[in-house]
């Protein structure tokens, strides 16, 4: 028999469960007191607050706790006629299988003579945001069907690489993965949040590196926040605490060896608290009457000498290493931010995936860093696929860059007109 290729990348569900993320399941025959399992297609992997094992009680049988949240609901009719769908409890599904995405339903009593008869129509619902979470899901091929299909096209006999654990293919194909997202997968993220009165925020979980951040105005529109290191201020990584000599002092039993650091830095808690419109000259001097009719020609536009580098009204931040926390100028208190920032898509397990139009510049860089690492490859082998990762990999970011000829000729217009300075 031929090789079997995996599926992974083809479209498995119908329009009802991409749009809805509904899947009906009809005319199930069920056994007094017996639980039913559901084989549910969704790309979505299916995840359950509830699991084994059953626990019994006076009021009926329930599962244990697992999880502290589902992305799936379950309805069930009767085989009667006026059909009428209801909720089932939470507390009596769980994923049995998460591989093939199997829902077991247990009746709340399992008695075979009392408990619940599940003959009638199902159908499975995941919630709002796991729909969400799947629009797009085309777009993308996941790290295991990659992992898969190099395994079944590049390995065996006859081929390049005749044989190759899994775990290493695994392992190349996720470095190549994170080296990508730094400069060809663009894997960038985003997160909105409040700045609150301490003017500091978290660096996000999965961080790598930050691509901007904005404050947003109440039309929503962004305005570009700019990095105040090492222009203007700074937050220092030790804070030691000096003697009368300005000696750093160090600590008593248990750790008399190392340095006594200060709670706050006087740097931050001095920036924290500053005004900077005595940086940017951003002030008002109404009482000398600048704004009168008679002054304005003759006052506007004679601020000279400004500094580009802090000529800023959006405000600034720092990175604070010692803290792992986004420092932000006093002006921006209270103010709505976007964070972008980079992620090298290997943080959780759902954001394992790949752009289609990366994937052939993976597979070229699963052969390389094989062939390369196995003894007695002959060096023409290893420079030809090292010369096709390179191609591959320029031609996914090509493709990536996402350039359109329409939103390039709007962005021109204009671009000739004389600057006059």
């Amino acid at each position: 028999m031929g090789a079997t290729y995996p599926n992974g990348g083809l479209i498995t569900e119908t329009n009802a469960q991409y749009y809805a993320g509904q899947q009906g399941f009809p005319a199930v025959i069920g056994a007094v007191g017996g639980s039913i399992t559901l084989k549910c297609n969704f790309q979505t992997t299916l995840v359950s607050a509830y699991g084994l094992p059953i626990i019994p009680g006076p009021s009926g049988d329930i599962l244990t706790t697992i999880g502290p949240w589902n992305n799936v609901d379950v309805y069930f009719a009767p085989a009667a006629t006026p059909v009428t769908y209801s909720k089932i409890d939470e507390n009596l599904i769980y994923v049995s299988d998460a591989v093939k995405n199997e829902i077991t339903i247990i009746p709340p009593d399992t008695d075979p003579l009392t408990g619940t008869d599940y003959t009638g129509n199902f159908y499975v619902q995941l919630k709002d945001w796991a729909v969400e979470d799947n629009y797009g899901s085309y777009e993308y091929i996941k790290l295991k069907d990659v992992v898969d299909n190099f395994l079944v096209a590049y390995v065996g006999d006859g081929k390049n690489v005749t044989r190759v654990k899994r775990t290493d293919v695994m392992f190349h194909a996720k470095r190549g993965l994170q080296e990508f997202s730094y400069d060809t997968l663009r894997s960038i993220k985003s997160q909105e949040l409040t700045i609150p009165p301490s003017l500091a925020l978290p660096i996000p979980q999965d961080y790598v590196n930050y691509v901007r951040l904005s404050w947003i105005d109440q039309a929503g529109v962004k305005r570009i926040i700019y990095p105040a290191e090492p222009v203007l201020t700074s937050n220092p990584t030790e804070l030691p605490i000096q003697d009368s000599d300005g000696i750093p002092t160090q600590d008593s039993y248990p750790d008399y060896e190392s340095n006594l650091l200060a709670k706050q830095s006087f740097t931050e808690e001095r920036w924290k608290h500053f005004n900077d419109r005595n940086i940017i000259g951003d002030y008002f001097i109404d009482n000398l009457g600048v704004y009168d009719w008679q002054y304005w020609k003759s006052l506007y536009g004679e601020r000279y000498g400004l500094d580009p580098e802090v000529t800023n009204q959006n405000g600034w931040y720092t990175i604070n290493r010692r803290t792992n926390m986004f420092n932000f100028s006093s002006n921006l208190a209270h103010q709505l931010v976007i964070i972008e920032y980079i992620s090298d898509g290997l943080a959780y397990d759902q954001d394992i995936k790949i752009p289609k139009m990366a994937e052939e510049a993976i597979y070229m860089h699963i052969m390389h860093a094989i062939l390369s690492t196995q003894i007695k490859t002959p060096e023409y082998l290893v420079a030809r696929y090292k010369r096709e990762r390179s191609a591959a990999l320029r031609n996914a970011k090509i493709r990536l860059s996402n350039i359109k000829l329409e939103e390039f000729t709007q962005i021109m217009r204009g671009k000739s007109k004389w600057i006059k300075h």
